[in-house]
């Protein structure tokens, strides 16, 4: 499955950004996607994951705040991000993780105070 994420964008701080991840085929399958980041000078971090069951985990610094969710008739992952920090600003990348391991291109968001 190709994975290909859009939506990433500038907002200002307290503003919402909507991130999407189509994939190529069904993830109707798909045990684990997510969402990860990567700021400049960081590693990459995990951000919210979901498993098939609809279990989600999320990052201590996101919680409360990100919303991931799956489309499993859309083949889509999405994540609602509100509340934007500066310190959100990075690449972000969706992910299957189980049963395979598959990446997208990152989509860039950008947080100004």
């Amino acid at each position: 499955v190709q994975l290909q994420a859009s939506g990433g964008g500038l907002v200002q701080a307290g503003g919402s950004l909507r991130l999407s991840c189509a994939a190529s085929g069904s993830i109707f399958s798909v045990n684990v996607m997510g969402w990860y980041r990567q700021a400049p000078g960081k590693q990459r971090e995990m951000v919210a994951q979901i498993t098939s069951g609809g279990t989600t985990n999320y990052a201590d610094s996101v919680k409360g705040r990100f919303t991931i969710s799956r489309d499993n008739a859309k083949n889509t992952l999405y994540l609602q991000m509100n509340s934007l920090k500066p310190e959100d600003t990075a690449v972000y990348y969706c992910a299957v993780r189980l049963p395979y391991d598959s990446w997208g291109q990152g989509t860039q968001v950008t947080v100004s105070s």
